[in-house]
């Protein structure tokens, strides 16, 4: 559609949230219905785990390029979390956006505010973890962090929750199911806002009253 313009959405959660595992399943789900989607993949200095891939779950940068592309503005977005840097580029976003497809950023709330300063049309969704105990047994059960980086990680969930209210949605991530279903709805109203289809509502609108004209003006 001419004009058309991709939507912006950032979904957040604490560490072990469930975050990218529901953006991923709500992206299938819009593809199913003929939206395209891009799930933004993020710039970090911390080292990869033996099960991710460059370029695929992250960016794996130093802190010395990273820090240089903060100084020449390349990131959309920026923050440090438990000791290292992540960042969303701005050139793969506003690309995509362009080219009217959707784009999913999996960013923590200071990256969050970043954005929504600079990009006040976008959509914020904050996932909640069912439980305290929920959140420790799969950070846990994960195996990817020592006892005192868990402690680490639910403190900064607590601190979180403190501005999750900001959100404009918030999902309790219980059932997978049910929370892809939520994540999935809130993408397709967002579409249906009468700001976003105003291009088609105009056509319509048009296309009435010359049909009205013609229709009544003997």
């Amino acid at each position: 559609m001419a004009g058309h313009r991709g939507v912006l959405f950032i979904v957040s959660s604490p560490s072990g949230g469930g975050k990218t595992t529901l953006i991923k399943a709500a992206m299938a789900e819009l593809a199913g219905r003929g939206i395209k989607s891009h799930f933004s993949v993020s710039h970090t200095t911390r080292t990869a785990r033996p099960s991710e891939t460059d370029g695929v779950d992250y960016h794996f940068a130093s802190r010395e390029s990273f820090e240089n592309m903060v100084a020449a503005g390349e990131f959309l977005e920026w923050a440090e979390y438990a000791g290292n840097l992540y960042g969303t580029a701005r050139a793969e976003v506003e690309g995509r956006l362009s080219m009217g497809t959707d784009v999913f950023l999996d960013i923590e709330v200071q990256g969050a505010n970043q954005v929504k300063t600079l990009v006040p049309e976008v959509v914020k969704v904050f996932i909640y973890p069912p439980s305290y105990d929920v959140l420790k047994h799969r950070l846990t059960q994960r195996g990817q962090d020592a006892t005192e980086a868990i402690r680490q990680r639910l403190q900064w969930a607590s601190r979180e929750f403190g501005v999750a209210g900001e959100f404009d949605y918030a999902i309790i991530n219980d059932r997978l199911d049910d929370a892809v279903k939520v994540l999935t709805g809130i993408c397709l109203a967002e579409h249906h806002r009468s700001k976003r289809m105003k291009p088609r509502l105009d056509g319509i609108r048009e296309g009435f009253q010359q049909h009205l004209e013609e229709d009544y003006s003997q």
